[in-house]
């Protein structure tokens, strides 16, 4: 008998026969002891930086960047250890700018934001969410080389002092996610969005799972929070479970390479060979809608090599109860995988003419399809998950079914309890 995520809880299920299975998660590590002095330690020894209590001055204006609820960052702990260093600097409440970066996603309840800060916090400080579609908000950085056009939410750049909060864990288009990505994207204007989520930076070879060195988007969002301002970051490595195996705090570039170092050697995990099927877990909260829920299936075809053959099956268990997701990426995903009659047309519509952000998402799963069959199992919306090109099941065994009708009842079947926050890499082919 084998568990995956689904929603809050799991989902059991077991192999037909004749399917054979390997079982791959992240290496295990010892989460911090407490998670309080971890953070505090970090903030006391940061990497490249003075502690913030010597950066931030009595009068300054402090911008804190914090992520959405779509990320497992524990900012519950991270923000009011923050707030802790300014006060003790002479910073005053009124002085500080909580701004949500939510990207081109849904914009954050009230009860989202108590869950993410505490009700204490809240109630205290200002907390915004970034508005990625209003100019108003926006102010305009300019071009970068490569022609990226960076805008970024007034709150910060009107700051003194500019800090981000952010997980260390694979990411298909930075290589691995947190550092810059708060500030550069998520507090950004749809402009910088769609083009750093664009086709050319999208379909470039550097742009790919665990991948920094030579990967034009991580290129892109350094430069653009360098020119919003960034100036420290608090992040964290979490396991499976979502307990802190490590913190970081300092420099934005520096502090995250000593995460990414160390997330490496968790994440990363040797698979001996591709597989006929995968199946991914998300669990709460990417799960919750089918944008962010068809990340497994990208992840695990865009892993340094594909887990799968071509023609093979990725089934990924979701629950989707907000359906493809309310936000307008969200909503710009699913007009473009309903709309367009077929595969081909998605992808060739994106190079051809491009897309809004958001709508690199419909652009990824084009290319997944392309190659490979995605089954969601137990979604509440399964008339979406058709209308996008997915096959939806309504359980494990129906979906194991339908691959064993298409292949074959001899498969062997890699199973990714974690298949965000585990890297698998094939070492033959």
């Amino acid at each position: 008998m084998y568990e995956i995520p689904y929603g809050k809880g799991k989902i059991e299920f077991s192999l037909p026969a004749g399917m054979r299975a390997d079982v791959v998660v992240s290496k295990p590590a010892k989460p911090v002891p407490d998670r309080s002095e971890a953070v505090a330690e970090a903030l006391s020894h940061p990497i490249g930086t003075p502690p913030l209590r010597q950066m931030a001055h009595s009068g300054d204006r402090v911008c804190i960047v914090f992520t959405d609820v779509t990320r497992s960052c524990p900012d519950e702990l991270l923000v009011p250890a923050i707030l802790s260093e300014l006060s003790q600097a002479g910073v005053r409440d009124q002085d500080i700018t909580l701004l949500c970066g939510v990207g081109m996603h849904r914009a954050s309840t009230h009860e989202e934001k108590v869950e993410k800060l505490g009700a204490g916090v809240v109630e205290r400080y200002r907390v915004i969410d970034s508005e990625p579609q209003n100019p108003s908000v926006l102010v305009d950085l300019g071009v970068t080389d490569i022609g990226m056009p960076v805008s970024v939410h007034r709150a910060a750049i009107e700051s003194d002092l500019v800090i981000a909060t952010g997980i260390v864990e694979p990411h298909q288009y930075a290589g691995y996610s947190g550092g810059s990505k708060t500030l550069a994207v998520g507090a950004a204007g749809e402009n910088l969005i769609a083009f750093s989520h664009g086709p050319a930076i999208v379909d470039h070879p550097g742009t790919r799972l665990g991948k920094i060195v030579g990967n034009p988007f991580h290129e892109a969002v350094r430069e653009a929070a360098r020119r919003g301002g960034l100036k420290f970051i608090v992040n964290v490595v979490l396991d499976d479970d979502k307990r802190i195996l490590r913190v970081a705090a300092g420099d934005p570039e520096k502090a995250f390479m000593d995460l990414v170092s160390f997330a490496r050697t968790i994440y990363e995990v040797p698979v001996p060979k591709q597989y006929d099927v995968a199946i991914g877990g998300v669990g709460f909260p990417k799960d919750s809608n089918l944008y962010q829920a068809s990340r497994a299936a990208s992840y695990l075809f865009f892993a340094p090599t594909s887990v799968v053959k071509p023609g093979g099956y990725l089934i990924i268990p979701a629950r989707c109860e907000e359906g493809a997701g309310s936000g307008p990426g969200e909503q710009r995903f699913f007009t473009a995988m309903r709309d367009m009659p077929d595969i081909r047309s998605i992808l060739d519509d994106a190079r051809r003419n491009g897309y809004p952000p958001g709508q690199q998402r419909a652009f990824v799963v084009a290319k997944v399809l392309e190659q490979t069959n995605v089954i969601i199992v137990g979604s509440e919306c399964p008339e979406i998950v058709a209308a996008c090109k997915m096959t939806p099941a309504g359980t494990m065994d129906e979906a194991l079914r339908t691959a064993a009708r298409v292949l074959g009842t001899s498969l062997d079947v890699l199973i990714v309890p974690h298949a965000l926050l585990t890297l698998p890499v094939v070492q033959e082919i």
